[in-house]
């Protein structure tokens, strides 16, 4: 549904909330508190600058918006994931929505804010070098294998970061941009309140499930919006298969040789005939389920994302994200 005056006075609301620094109430969500000064944001809708109302109306009207279920004029099934979305970037337009204010776990989906806030404090050419902290313990978490001492650039690790999904380079990347996880995580919540997904608090790189972090298939729209405008996000999405070399601390090479993670890259899922998968990513832990955004475009090239969250498995997963991409 597209942007009403019901819409907009709720925005205009939000902006007054957050001139103040108090608590904050998304779209159908509970309330809790952000502590860190939300006036310091290069968005183009600073608090400073600008009157809260004339804000409101020009950071709404660039998004698709809504504040409940979406589902008339459609057929998806989407019977089985707990939360989806489908949303026209160009026409501002919220095509299908099924619980997407609902605070799920994102697992891996987390590293597209990670990229994001990568690419906006960060350079390619930056070279980063392992901590400790990179040794991941959970079990059947994601890596890399990188050990303490080893060095690639901002670049390689983007890579190694969406399309392997790599648990240890986004601790390595978040150590490098925020000098901490504790103070990259700062740095995420930042960006997403900034954004206006206000439904989320992220206290990691990777999305290991931690109670603590949690996001809405609405927020990721909002976080996906923001970093599909990077070109070089896109490049990487769109990325079949990369190839190579880092060095150890001892400057010896190391290869990293990699496919990327998403089944419709692959050519292992098939999307509508008049929809383009430009790339996306995947997400699995017990916790979230099998998680999956999509960045696509129809045959006129009009870009579109969509979200499937807490789906029971894979091919569920992707039947369902099918589906959806059939309303483009």
């Amino acid at each position: 549904m597209k942007c009403t005056n019901r819409i907009k006075q709720f925005f205009i609301l939000f902006l007054m909330t957050a001139l103040t620094l108090t608590t904050i109430t998304g779209c159908g969500s509970k309330e809790y508190t952000f502590g860190y000064d939300r006036s310091r944001n290069n968005s183009g809708f600073s608090t400073a600058s600008h009157t809260a109302g004339n804000t409101a109306d020009s950071f709404a009207s660039e998004l698709c918006v809504t504040t409940k279920d979406v589902t008339s004029g459609t057929d998806v099934d989407m019977s089985a994931a707990t939360a989806a979305g489908l949303f026209d970037i160009s026409q501002k337009n919220v095509i299908y929505a099924k619980s997407v204010h609902e605070k799920l776990n994102p697992a891996s989906l987390t590293k597209i804010l990670t990229a994001l806030c990568a690419l906006e404090h960060g350079n390619l050419d930056d070279i980063l070098t392992a901590s400790p902290n990179v040794h991941i313990e959970e079990s059947g978490a994601v890596k890399l294998g990188i050990e303490e001492g080893d060095t690639m650039t901002l670049e390689q690790a983007l890579h190694a970061l969406m399309l392997k999904s790599s648990n240890d380079v986004a601790v390595l990347i978040a150590e490098h941009i925020g000098g901490s996880v504790e103070g990259f995580a700062d740095l995420m919540n930042e960006t997403a309140n900034r954004l206006g997904a206000t439904n989320s608090h992220f206290v990691n790189p990777h999305g290991l499930t931690d109670p603590n972090h949690y996001t809405t298939a609405y927020d990721l729209y909002l976080i996906c919006n923001a970093a599909v405008k990077h070109d070089k996000f896109v490049e990487i999405i769109h990325t079949a298969s990369y190839n190579s070399v880092y060095h150890d601390k001892d400057g010896n090479e190391k290869t990293m040789d990699m496919a990327n993670s998403n089944a419709y890259i692959k050519g292992e899922a098939f999307a509508p005939n008049n929809v383009t998968v430009i790339g996306g990513k995947t997400g699995t832990t017990n916790a979230a389920g099998n998680c999956l955004v999509i960045y696509a475009k129809n045959s006129a090239g009009n870009p579109y994302i969509s979200v499937v969250l807490q789906a029971p498995d894979r091919t569920t997963m992707y039947t369902e994200m099918t589906d959806l991409l059939g309303e483009i």
